[in-house]
């Protein structure tokens, strides 16, 4: 019976030295050396403009305006604002919280239907012909909320922001360079522009 104590005394100094080290120690120092060494990552990467937060620039924005019209429930029609870069669609409307894709099957006849409309809007957005759309600009990612969309769909937008912003042309290409990322490690990867970073960079232009 003694020896049953003295075991179970063992297992519960054990239990609470671990708990403190795996438990607290661990976690604090990770958490400090994350705060230290990347500290935009370790707080969600928070884009700010004029000191106040925006978004991060790991999760997709809507950059839309009310259309002055409703739909069949009677909310308001959102479009895409002209004067921002637009990213992909989402099927979770870039909610965090619901990170998703649309479960739609690549032959799926209202997918393919989908994509046709969403290929329209955006040619006739832009001022371009429907076969300069890229693939990125008209289907969701997996997640939902990624930021990031190819060079060929920010190529697009260049003229329409411009104009929109009484920008030349050069300044918004330049801004799109200084937010685009190239293949990780030179090959892995394909390059890409955050449209939140992006969109950030106008505001404060």
């Amino acid at each position: 019976m003694a020896s049953s104590f003295r075991q179970l005394g063992v297992a519960v100094r054990v239990l609470l030295v671990f708990t403190v080290i795996l438990g607290v120690l661990y976690p604090l120092s990770m958490t400090g050396i994350a705060q230290v060494l990347f500290p935009g990552n370790a707080n969600g990467s928070i884009v700010k403009v004029d000191g106040k937060a925006v978004g991060s620039d790991l999760i997709g924005q809507g950059y839309t305006l009310d259309s002055g019209t409703k739909d069949a429930d009677g909310k308001p029609v959102m479009v895409a604002d002209p004067k921002w870069f637009q990213t992909r669609p989402s099927a979770v409307d870039y909610d965090g919280m619901g990170s998703a894709a649309s479960q739609y099957g690549p032959n799926n006849p209202e997918l393919v239907k989908l994509i046709d409309e969403r290929r329209q809007e955006v040619a006739k957005l832009n001022g371009v012909d429907p076969s300069q759309v890229p693939p990125d600009a008209v289907t969701a990612s997996g997640s939902g909320l990624d930021a990031g969309i190819s060079p060929a769909y920010a190529a697009i937008q260049v003229n329409r922001v411009a104009r929109e912003r009484g920008m030349t042309v050069v300044a918004v290409q330049q801004l799109v360079k200084e937010n685009t990322t190239g293949r990780t490690l030179g090959f892995l990867g394909e390059p890409y522009v955050n449209v939140v970073t992006l969109n950030a960079a106008l505001a404060k232009s």
